[in-house]
């Protein structure tokens, strides 16, 4: 095994070691909602990747905002609490569901905005 005859001085190490730089890592926007993401990674804000709904997290806080909606819109609270009771568990199926219903209404939003 190699032995070096004589210790490196401090100045040589540290003019080896100045050529190793740090990078900043590249980001993009997400093409939904705007938010300024790592690029080739799933938007941690509403859960789409190339302008497709791939986690079911980003749809439930987007059928979150849909259901605060609705609510407001209630004449009462009493009907909205009643409204809740009245729901059956939910399953991966009836998530799978509501994350194609909220896809569906983003597309609409955008044709909306477009016309």
């Amino acid at each position: 095994m190699a032995v070096p005859k004589k210790r490196t001085g401090a100045s040589a190490q540290a003019h080896r070691r100045a050529n190793w730089k740090g990078t900043v890592p590249a980001t993009t926007t997400c093409k939904n909602c705007n938010a300024v993401i790592p690029t080739h990674t799933v938007c941690p804000e509403c859960g789409f990747y190339k302008g497709k709904l791939v986690s079911i997290k980003g749809a439930q806080a987007e059928v979150a905002e849909v259901k605060e909606e609705k609510v407001s819109k209630k004449a009462t609270k009493a009907e909205a609490t009643e409204e809740k009771a009245e729901k059956p568990k939910r399953t991966r199926k009836a998530k799978a569901e509501v994350a194609e219903e909220v896809v569906e209404a983003k597309a609409e939003e955008t044709e909306e905005k477009a016309e």
